[in-house]
């Protein structure tokens, strides 16, 4: 079984990525979109990862691009919802059985169960995936295989826990062999996915892997020019919309993980947490 780790180093403040080692050769390879363009890669700023910060819900999105996000004021912040149903508000659990229900592309005929989302309903970051894969569609949560495992030491090399923060993906069923979604798929769920936005109404987005991006905000620029510490727009919400690596890519590219840990830094940065 491959070992699956994040890991950065104090001193010059560069995240230094694990080597992975064992690869699970089952894992499919990320597209071609998210390789990096060719280059060193781009040296970061940020501090060395330390204990979890505490991460407040505010709904607000009125931070400019160019500044980070401060910190919800007021009282004490939302304590972190169960993941899956549990514990969500209604209009989310309404949305939840609606999309459990969905007939409206191809992909219910062959999915074991949707894949909803999952984490705190009232998250100031939520992280966009592409689509479910074997192990999501077996367990009906986002982001539970190697590559959510990954993401789970990404978020914490940050300060940020899974339950702190917001988990969706593009599609909610599962593509057969786990090829790219298509449009009229991508079309079918955008709806279900604009409304999670609005009622998770997060102040920041992480979109993971070229195919998200490209899907969310509707371009199809090269993920290597999306990312970078570029701010986007989620076309429905206005919230800010950051792009990084999949986190199946680094698994099988560790040495981008420097790359990824610019963008995790930017986050940070945006979000007010001290890694």
């Amino acid at each position: 079984m491959g070992v699956v780790a994040w890991r950065a180093r104090s001193g010059r403040g560069r995240a230094e990525p694990a080597v992975v080692r064992g690869d699970d050769p089952r894992h499919p390879a990320a597209s071609a979109g998210d390789a990096a363009p060719a280059g060193p890669a781009p040296s970061s700023s940020a501090r060395s990862p330390a204990a979890a910060a505490a991460v407040t819900a505010d709904p607000a999105h009125a931070a400019a691009d160019d500044q980070p996000v401060a910190p919800a004021h007021g009282p004490a912040a939302v304590a972190a919802a169960p993941t899956g149903a549990a514990g969500e508000p209604a209009p989310l659990r309404a949305l939840r059985e609606t999309v459990r229900a969905c007939t409206r592309c191809e992909l219910h005929a062959s999915r074991t169960q949707t894949v909803f989302g999952t984490g705190d309903p009232a998250a100031r970051l939520m992280i966009i995936g592409e689509a479910p894969g074997a192990d999501e569609d077996a367990r009906g949560e986002p982001f539970v295989g190697r590559a959510g495992q990954l993401l789970n030491a990404m978020l914490r090399a940050i300060g940020l826990a899974r339950d702190e923060v917001y988990i969706a993906n593009i599609l909610k069923c599962r593509p057969p062999r786990n090829r790219d979604p298509r449009p009229e798929e991508v079309a079918a769920c955008s709806g279900y996915l604009d409304r999670q936005v609005a009622l998770v109404a997060p102040e920041l987005i992480l979109a993971v892997g070229r195919v998200a991006a490209q899907n969310l905000l509707g371009v199809s620029t090269p993920i290597g020019r999306l990312r970078g510490g570029a701010v986007h727009r989620h076309p429905a919400s206005g919230t800010p919309v950051l792009v990084t690596y999949h986190p199946a890519y680094l698994l099988r590219s560790p040495l981008e993980k420097r790359r990824a840990w610019d963008d995790l830094a930017e986050v940070a940065r945006r979000l007010g947490v001290t890694p």
